[in-house]
């Protein structure tokens, strides 16, 4: 759970991933909130499915660092990356934004029990089992990473109880989220359903 940026930069070779999702996200809260909706998605696809532990921790830790890509990585112009990776059982979330010089604590501190804010690395450095800040490596920029050891299960790779979404099928659900199809949006109902 401690936080293991590597040295002089050098990023530690990985594993090649069995499974991954990428995806580009507007710097914004819709785009972070789209981001840990679409993680937690893939990971039911991936056979983890939505009330599993692995599930929602990923999906928290999501939540947390596309929240402060969004509010401390923020950049006039630039989106922020999501990738989620599952290589030798371990999962690997990662979010880039373009803003090297604002730089997470290594090691988060303690909480006024009266503040307001300051809780999300504390809570990331719980919820994972290692994390980390890599350099960015084709621009400026920052990746701020968690993994999560799990247990085996899901879907076996070698048969695969649906075809992996195709960028249209991406696109598709992403607009769905964006538009407010009805039931998708907290507060839908008591709003009749349109937008404000």
């Amino acid at each position: 759970m401690n936080p293991a940026t590597p040295p002089n930069g050098h990023i530690p070779q990985r594993p090649a991933p069995e499974r991954e999702f990428t995806m580009r996200f507007t710097s914004t809260s819709r785009g972070a909130r789209l981001a840990r909706r679409l993680v937690s998605h893939r990971l039911n696809d991936w056979g983890h499915d939505y009330t599993t532990q692995v599930n929602e921790t990923l999906t928290l830790i999501t939540a947390e660092l596309a929240a402060n890509a969004v509010r401390h990585g923020h950049v006039p112009g630039r989106d922020f990356h999501v990738r989620l990776t599952l290589a030798e059982g371990t999962f690997r979330i990662e979010v880039t934004d373009t803003r090297a010089e604002k730089q997470p604590p290594t090691n988060p501190p303690a909480i006024d029990s009266l503040s307001e804010s300051g809780r999300g690395m504390l809570l990331v450095a719980t919820l994972a089992d290692n994390w980390g800040v890599s350099p960015r490596r084709t621009a400026p920029g920052k990746t701020v990473w968690a993994e999560l050891h799990a247990p085996p299960q899901g879907h076996p790779l070698t048969h695969r109880v649906a075809p992996e979404p195709t960028d249209i099928d991406l696109l598709l659900a992403t607009a769905s989220l964006l538009h407010g199809v009805p039931g998708s949006r907290p507060g839908a109902a008591r709003r009749g359903g349109r937008r404000r």
